[in-house]
């Protein structure tokens, strides 16, 4: 996928205010945040929506979520509680073909979101 931004992004070809990164994951400050914490966690690898997650793949989505537990810990809002969001297709919102997670936290989040 040489043309989707967070696979460059994976890469190191475009800057972004890091979080975390290791060999699997990068997580990074979202660059329009909707909340005071609002980071931006994505595979390394292009997996385009949740819609192709699969047996070949899903070992990604777990860590990322061991990732969002030390990110959140990290960055101090743990226990104040956050919300991991994720977007797939047009009507759900995604805006880029490559799966990535919201974490959003540092204010009271209301529901329903929108």
């Amino acid at each position: 996928m040489s043309e989707c931004i967070f696979c460059k992004i994976g890469k190191g070809q475009i800057p972004s205010k890091k979080v975390y990164e290791d060999d699997k994951v990068i997580a990074f400050h979202d660059i329009n945040p909707e909340a005071p914490v609002h980071v931006l966690v994505i595979p390394k690898e292009h997996i385009e929506s949740v819609n192709m997650i699969d047996e070949n793949n899903s070992k990604i989505i777990a860590h990322i979520f061991v990732a969002i537990n030390k990110i959140v810990k990290e960055l101090n809002i743990q226990e104040s509680g956050y919300r991991v969001v994720t977007n797939c297709g047009q009507d759900g919102g995604q805006t880029v073909g490559h799966i990535h997670f919201h974490v959003l936290g540092g204010r009271n989040l209301q529901w329903p979101p929108g």
